[in-house]
């Protein structure tokens, strides 16, 4: 039994005052959608089995590159930052496993694992830190990691991902993600061919580390934080990364690091194709970071990028299990009720895609009837599945309402009584 953080009664009682409601628009939107040949059952089934991984640093604040504004309450560590993550989880009942990052996570394996034991967490993907310095490191990644020009620095690299693998091991974890901000921010600093030959040797060596069943994943960013060339800069690249390196290498997107207009969802139709699609980072971003909650801006996008995950789904293409995971940072919301609104926002965005009537889309696509065709993705799209939402989240425990019943509890207070407050630190995304 897990150790829930708000007590089971506060959930029960916010749900009692919003039970009749929900029942009304359960009951309104199931015969909706059963005159279009829909079961409203089999749609909240899948739901009630989707989920999302949150990563641990997201339940911190966030900052510009200027400052950042300390929350209250905010975690001192990892075991802190659990307890948040147990949070998300009991109140969406869509969040059961955490992503850590290494070493701003790092602590005993079995604690670790014993204290996700209790909260009823599991692990998500590992993920390396080498766009930034640690205590006490011995070579600087100031110019690169695994594209160092200088090979001890390489050779730290790949050690401190065969360290998170190890780490990874012992916790659960069946995944390593791999993000580097090598690149260079000169015209003419950084030879581009030999950077990322470099970069291949080096990453061969983990992918050499890599137990049979995990997956290494590589993420691609247009920029951030060099500004004239970026050794893994799209989705291209990346996928070259996954190819070169074998099998077990796969490509993950993080829908916020793309150029403007980039269609993102036949990136992802792309690597499903051929066999290398290995997950997401979910946020959304105005112009060029992954900073917002999923669906802030384009919520569209993020249902388009579904109608993908789903036709795939729908289609059995073999060896399909893409890894979801949130990666956001928040500046001036609640860190809990950001990930809360995402996980939620992620989950619509699968519920409406499959309420796509996918037999009509395929007859306008073959007949190019691209005004039908677009209207049977918006007929979906525009359907109103929030009823489905918190019904899932109801039947498997969780909060009809969880941003009001996260309100209504007063955790952040509760930790903030308990959690000494933070000291405002200087500029840089964490």
């Amino acid at each position: 039994m897990a150790e829930f953080r708000i007590a089971q009664d506060v959930v029960a009682r916010e749900n009692d005052r919003r039970a009749s409601a929900l029942k009304e628009d359960y009951e309104a939107l199931g015969a909706n959608l059963a005159r279009r040949g829909i079961d409203i059952e089999a749609v909240t089934a899948k739901v009630e089995k989707f989920f999302v991984a949150v990563p641990s640093w997201g339940v911190g604040t966030g900052g510009t590159r200027f400052a950042r504004f300390p929350g209250t309450g905010e975690p001192r560590g990892i075991f802190d930052k659990l307890d948040d993550c147990a949070v998300i989880q009991q109140l969406t009942r869509a969040t059961p496993n955490v992503s850590l990052h290494i070493p701003w996570d790092k602590a005993d394996p079995k604690e670790l694992k014993a204290k996700g034991d209790a909260l009823g967490l599991g692990f998500d993907a590992m993920n390396s830190n080498t766009f930034s310095d640690a205590p006490g490191q011995k070579h600087s990644y100031k110019f690169g990691s695994l594209s160092h020009t200088d090979a001890a620095t390489r050779a730290q690299a790949v050690e401190h991902n065969l360290e998170c693998i190890a780490i990874g091991k012992a916790i659960g974890s069946k995944a390593l993600t791999v993000w580097i901000g090598d690149g260079s921010n000169f015209p003419g600093q950084s030879n581009f061919t030999k950077a990322f030959e470099r970069y291949l040797a080096a990453m061969a060596e983990i992918y050499k580390g890599l137990p049979d069943d995990w997956k290494l994943f590589s993420e691609h960013k247009m920029y951030e934080p060099a500004f004239y060339s970026t050794v893994v800069q799209d989705w291209g690249t990346n996928y070259l990364i996954a190819q070169t390196l074998g099998p077990k290498a796969q490509c993950l997107v993080d829908l916020g690091h793309h150029a403007p207009n980039t269609n993102i969802e036949m990136v992802v139709a792309r690597l499903i194709q051929f066999g290398k699609l290995g997950g997401f980072h979910f946020n959304d971003s105005k112009y060029g970071d992954d900073d917002l909650d999923a669906g802030a801006i384009e919520p569209y996008r993020l249902f388009l990028v579904f109608n993908e995950l789903v036709d795939a789904e729908a289609r059995g293409v073999e060896g399909f299990h893409p890894a979801h995971m949130i990666d956001q940072s928040h500046n001036v919301t609640d860190p809990i009720e950001s990930l809360i609104n995402s996980a939620n926002e992620i989950r619509r965005a699968y519920a409406q895609a499959l309420l796509v009537d996918r037999t009509a889309l395929s007859g306008y696509q073959e007949d190019n009837d691209a005004l039908m065709a677009t209207e049977t993705l918006k007929r979906a799209y525009r359907t109103d599945v929030e009823p489905i939402l918190a019904e899932a989240r109801r039947r498997t425990g969780g909060a009809v309402d969880p941003v009001a019943t996260y309100r209504a509890s007063g955790y952040r207070a509760k930790v903030a009584a308990e959690r000494p407050a933070s000291v405002a630190g200087g500029g840089g995304i964490i």
